[in-house]
């Protein structure tokens, strides 16, 4: 059902059911996590007004309506960010605001440009090909407004210093859920239904796409904050949707869609997890973290399980979105070229860095030594309460949920009715059974485990090389120091050094520009009469030659 101001679909209206579950689940966690913290009255109301306005964007028919409520969310996600404890806070506030703002100014000049084409500002009445400049640009300037919502790059860079310095709640629930969901959502409207695409546009797609998978999760690999890694990780993970989006056939547009939907998942469930370890130990550093696994099994629990998720492990819900992706990305290759041998391997790549630095994650936080208890600093040896666990067990159950009966209950609900075709798979794979092989598996191995422990066993002190390691603290092995020889290595040494630099942060290069060209001026602008009048005389010059001799 469409009118002038809205529309009502099953794509809006999937996307925004689930608007409305992670505010659910947001506002329960939040309940335990902002306990004691000041201001909460007006926290919990831009919390309610940005599932207002998320409702608004997502059932928008009209690109005025839906442009002031995008901005509005910019402005929110703004305010929600402040409550944060960090001394960057202030900073990762405003380069939010910034980024995401500067890119709403693109998706307005793509709105005036698609009126000077179309005549209408209503979606569903525009239908434009890409073949003009015009065109072109309209379509690149919105997409821009998507990309920095979503995350992807080059507008990615607000999402790791937001995991990192904004309150846990309100990094779950707007860069790790409801802002995918917003910014794919956008990004298929525009691909699908306002534009007509081509192969060119969807080779940019692909290659933005690859890019983002590829380099993000290069990053989070050396990363030593366990929630700016699960930033890189939800920058990373956009590529997936972006690729499958771009690939332009049913199966990868639909796992593209499945992915956002998945990634909001697990992604809220892993950033909620790291919010009950923040709370209990007061840090997020990984190397002041280690063996919580035992003191908050639950937390632990399903913290695994998203990880397995977000590492495409059978037969999680990622696994099931990824393997789509896959299919879509070999099913380009029936246009011809070797393109899409670049696409599968970034993908499948990336996967395999998402495992080896989950691996890196949960052994830190989870396994190995206690850096915390050797210090005897950890106030709480227990798991958090209900408030906060309820939300996380329930995401770690859906990814379970949606990976084992991912056709019959996501898809055949939820993502195929919105794009209104069926699904032609290359190839599928049989979930159940898999299920339970996997199950039995776990059994068995439980089983031995505890035939194992039925004979007597000689317990002793922790020790690395016949040293104690309460004795030797510094030679406990946290986690951190994982991966981090592949900074070293050939041309990735000169590629990280760089990132340190922030040559690759568009706000960063952009204020650095902006504060040069202003000394510049000032320097030009002196209060010396004779620098005045010598900018007169080549002024006049200038005109001169403009206006006589040409």
């Amino acid at each position: 059902m469409d009118t002038q101001w809205f529309r009502f679909d099953h794509l809006s209206l999937f996307i925004g059911g689930f608007v409305v579950f992670f505010s659910a689940l947001t506002l329960m966690y939040s309940i335990g996590f902002m306990k004691g913290k000041k201001g909460l009255i007006s926290y919990y109301l831009y919390l309610i007004f940005t599932m207002l306005a998320s409702l608004g964007v997502v059932f928008s028919n009209h690109l005025v309506l839906f442009l002031v409520l995008w901005g509005f969310l910019g402005f929110l996600l703004y305010l929600l960010i402040l409550f944060g404890d960090s001394e960057r806070t202030s900073y990762t506030a405003k380069k939010t605001f910034i980024i995401i703002g500067g890119t709403d100014a693109l998706m307005l000049l793509g709105i005036s440009i698609l009126w000077r084409l179309q005549g209408s500002f209503q979606m569903d009445e525009i239908s434009l090909t890409l073949s003009s400049k015009a065109a072109i640009l309209a379509y690149g300037c919105l997409a821009a407004g998507a990309f920095a919502k979503a995350g992807a790059m080059p507008f990615h860079t607000w999402v790791p210093d937001t995991a990192q310095d904004a309150p846990i709640p309100v990094t779950a629930y707007l860069p790790a859920s409801l802002d995918k969901l917003l910014g794919i959502y956008f990004l298929t409207r525009l691909s699908l239904d306002m534009f007509q695409m081509n192969l060119a546009m969807n080779t940019v797609l692909m290659i933005v796409g690859s890019v983002t998978i590829v380099a993000a999760v290069m990053m989070a690999l050396v990363q030593h904050d366990f929630k700016k890694l699960l930033g890189y990780h939800a920058v990373s993970q956009v590529g997936y949707m972006v690729l499958g989006i771009g690939t332009g056939n049913s199966v990868g547009i639909s796992g593209g869609l499945f992915h956002m939907l998945n990634h909001a998942i697990y992604k809220a469930c892993l950033f909620l997890g790291a919010g009950a370890v923040e709370k209990r130990t007061g840090t997020t550093d990984l190397a002041k973290l280690g063996a919580l696994g035992t003191v908050m099994p639950i937390t632990f629990l399903s913290f695994l399980v998203a990880a397995f998720a977000i590492s495409g492990i059978p037969p999680l819900n990622g696994f099931a979105s990824k393997w789509m992706v896959y299919q879509g990305i070999i099913e380009t290759a029936k246009a011809g070229g070797y393109l899409w041998i670049l696409w599968l391997v970034a993908a499948m790549f990336g996967s395999a860095l998402t495992l080896a630095s989950f691996m890196k994650l949960i052994h830190a936080v989870f396994l190995g030594q206690s850096f915390q208890e050797q210090k005897g600093t950890i106030p709480q040896t227990r798991d958090v309460g209900p408030m906060m666990l309820i939300p996380a067990l329930t995401l770690a159950s859906l990814c379970i949920f949606f990976g084992v009966f991912a056709y019959p209950v996501p898809l055949k609900m939820f993502i195929l009715p919105g794009l209104g075709e069926g699904v032609t798979f290359l190839g599928m794979w049989q979930a159940s059974l898999a299920t339970i092989l996997i199950l039995a598996g776990i059994i068995l191995g439980f089983v031995i485990y505890f035939l194992g422990s039925m004979t007597k066993t000689r317990e002793t002190e922790t020790f690395v090389g016949g040293e104690l390691i309460k004795n030797h603290p510094d030679m406990r092995v946290s986690g951190t120091e994982f991966y981090n020889t592949i900074q070293e290595i050939g041309p990735l040494k000169i590629i990280y050094r760089l990132a340190e630099k922030k040559i690759f942060d568009l706000y960063d290069v952009g204020t650095q520009i902006t504060f040069g060209f202003n000394k510049f001026l000032s320097y030009l602008h002196n209060g010396v009469l004779p620098t005045y009048l010598a900018w007169c005389l080549l002024g006049l010059g200038i005109l001169f030659y403009l206006l006589l001799i040409r």
